[in-house]
């Protein structure tokens, strides 16, 4: 279940709330008890990087590493440039 983070736009209290993806939005502040709560857009709690974390968890033998080998064999020289045509 996703973190949604809100604030109260009379008194400023903000506050995080576990909740479904289908649950309605918190309206009242639990601080004033007003109902001027708004969700507030803020990024993930986590980050998924690294080299193939997925790619490798199932994969066996040779294949395990496509993502480095794709990097490692293409070819370092840039493109020749393209001729304007005169």
């Amino acid at each position: 279940m996703p973190i949604y983070e809100y604030q109260c736009e009379v008194c400023g209290h903000t506050l995080e709330a576990l909740q479904k993806l289908s649950d309605a939005p918190l309206v009242d502040c639990p601080s004033c008890q007003k109902s001027t709560l708004k969700k507030q857009i803020s990024a993930a709690g986590f980050r998924l990087k690294g080299a193939g974390w997925y790619e490798t968890d199932f994969k066996s033998g040779n294949k395990k590493n496509i993502a480095g080998e794709a990097s490692t064999t293409s070819s370092s020289t840039p493109p020749a440039p393209a001729k304007a045509a005169d």
